[in-house]
């Protein structure tokens, strides 16, 4: 896949069919769009790229929402696009100035850097200046700038369009099981390992704790059933992993650590992926170390017995 980040950069003589979005999570209903427009660039014996935006667009223009709930930041949609071979992928610096672009101005610079044939959008999507680019207007664009607009055909889940937002509801109700079925694979989180107060190792379950960027959306307060993987050898290690703010000890910081099951290496400052199976229970304040570390080796084995029925670990 190529990546290109500017669009200023892009000098594409291919024929290639394009869409834009956001695309944050890059979930079924996401990978159903791209499946589309893969097939009509193969149609039309073209390439297919995709135009996606870092920060994204209601970012942006409502700063008063929610800055923290992303559902994959920008180098995790690249890896994930790249998985589905993708031919091209832009990724569009957005700004207030970029939005009070008008869609005529935007597609006609788009057209002098893509050699344009489709463009492919939803119903409802809209681009430029007061969302005046929408489907209409775009394919009156198009006669001008010799381009064709088409629309996606909507992907359903259980009679109801995947979206980001149920996802993210999902995922901050604890709901992992739910939010994967609707992403296609397990809700993850990444981060580089830093040195926490190994208290952890003290009690003799040591952890590997997570900094999270703080863009990215964590799920609910709990202990978690988890695959911990991107380690040095790429294998895939079982875990059981707290998102919270450990009130036995007095916290009030959210962090994220996990204990990998037989694993026991030096593994600071790198990075590290926790793919969220399954929520055990949420966050409680222990009366004592023994009780604490008795209900830790309960998660342990009940984290075990589920992961092991997921895959062969």
């Amino acid at each position: 896949m190529q990546i290109i980040r500017n669009l200023a950069d892009a000098q594409l003589t291919t024929p290639t069919v394009l869409t834009i979005g956001t695309f944050d999570g890059l979930h079924l209903g996401h990978q159903a769009l791209i499946a589309q427009l893969q097939e009509a660039a193969k149609k039309r014996q073209a390439q297919s790229a995709v135009i996606t935006f870092h920060p994204r667009p209601k970012t942006v223009l409502a700063p008063h929402r929610p800055t923290n709930d992303y559902l994959t930041t920008s180098e995790e949609r690249l890896a994930l696009f790249n998985e589905l071979a993708l031919d091209v992928l832009i990724l569009i610096p957005f700004s207030v100035e970029f939005s009070q672009t008008p869609a005529y101005e935007f597609m006609k610079m788009l057209t002098e850097h893509i050699n344009l044939a489709e463009f492919w959008c939803g119903h409802d999507f809209a681009l430029g200046k007061n969302r005046e680019g929408n489907f209409e207007r775009l394919a009156e664009l198009g006669q001008e700038l010799n381009y064709t607009v088409h629309e996606f055909t909507p992907v359903l889940f259980d009679g109801q369009i995947i979206s980001s937002t149920k996802i993210r509801h999902l995922l901050l109700a604890g709901d992992v099981r739910q939010a994967a079925r609707l992403l296609g694979r397990y809700p993850s989180i990444s981060g580089e390992i830093v040195e926490g107060a190994q208290r952890g190792r003290q009690l003799g379950f040591p952890t590997a704790n997570l900094a999270v960027p703080a863009e990215r959306l964590l799920p609910a307060n709990g202990v978690y059933a988890t695959f911990a993987g991107r380690l040095r050898d790429e294998r895939r290690y079982g875990s059981v992993t707290n998102i919270g703010i450990r009130p036995s000890f007095e916290g009030n910081e959210r962090t994220v650590e996990s204990f990998i099951f037989d694993f026991d290496e030096n593994i600071y400052g790198h990075r590290l992926t926790l793919h969220l199976v399954e929520h055990l229970r949420p966050e409680k304040k222990f009366n004592g170390i023994h009780q604490l570390m008795a209900q830790i080796k309960q998660d342990s084995d009940q984290a075990r017995t589920i992961l092991a029925a997921e895959l062969d670990i």
